[in-house]
């Protein structure tokens, strides 16, 4: 299936790894060209130069950390210049730490705001301009599956990213009209660094290790497996290409039936 995308333009940020990082390698392949982003200047540089030879797409590497307000609108511009417009937009970033309600201040949660919903906001703000030059315009927010079923120790995550959720939603129905749609994906637990890191917090805490957390967790899908950042990102460029050029306002789980609701 020829997903049209060739020749479109798309910043992926936190794309040094992880689920960005397959994004933006499956949109590589499919032949667009790409600007991507995170904080680290040595690990965005990296993340572009193995894509490039995995490829031979054109892929510009641009440093910033988006969860600090002033970033996303330069980081934003400086894709605008590498690519000459914009027609794709994915927002990821990484999540909050994990901890129990109680265990978390008023400065923790902040952070969590400005990283897991103002950093949309603004780079969608920032982008939009661009976007409605666009004859193939598309934003795609990453989120998690803990919007529709909460992930214990996870409060910071399970709050704010349901915000970007209703962030999404909100402006497929308000700029429809200006041709740019709006999704979201709402991954569960995949093979990533991060769940990594979250199993170590979760093996730390109850004096298991590691590979049994990943084991338990596992079986909470009929698959008995997590998903591999691969299989994310082959949802998230479908979403984002013309070939789904009717879809908006969809929030996609990605969860190998991790989610047990109906709805």
């Amino acid at each position: 299936m020829d997903l049209h995308l060739r020749g479109k333009r798309a910043l992926v940020t936190g794309a040094s790894r992880g689920l960005g990082y397959a994004t933006a390698l499956g949109l590589a392949r499919e032949g667009t060209r790409l600007a991507i982003n995170s904080r680290s200047p040595e690990s965005i540089a990296q993340a572009a130069s193995q894509i490039r030879s995995e490829t031979a797409a054109e892929v510009f590497a641009i440093a910033g950390d988006v969860s600090i307000p002033d970033q996303p609108e330069k980081v934003v511009a400086e894709a605008v210049r590498l690519l000459g417009g914009l027609d794709i937009l994915i927002t990821n970033t990484g999540g909050p730490p994990s901890g129990s309600f109680e265990s978390l201040d008023d400065r923790q949660w902040s952070q969590a705001v400005e990283l897991s919903l103002m950093s949309h906001v603004r780079l969608i703000r920032c982008a939009l301009p661009y976007l409605r030059q666009s004859d193939a315009a598309s934003v795609l927010t990453v989120t998690s599956y803990s919007v529709k079923q909460p992930i214990p120790n996870l409060v910071l995550s399970n709050s704010v990213r349901a915000a970007t959720v209703g962030l999404t939603k909100t402006l497929a129905l308000e700029l429809g009209g200006d041709g740019i749609r709006f999704n979201s994906i709402l991954p569960a637990w995949t093979e990533t660094q991060r769940v990594t890191e979250l199993m170590r917090a979760r093996a730390e805490a109850k004096g298991t290790s590691i590979e049994e957390e990943i084991r338990l967790q596992a079986q909470e899908s009929p698959f008995g497996r997590m998903a591999k950042p691969e299989e994310f990102a082959n949802a998230a460029v479908f979403l984002v290409s013309p070939a789904a050029s009717f879809i908006t306002g969809v929030m996609l789980s990605v969860d190998g039936g991790m989610y047990k609701g109906t709805l």
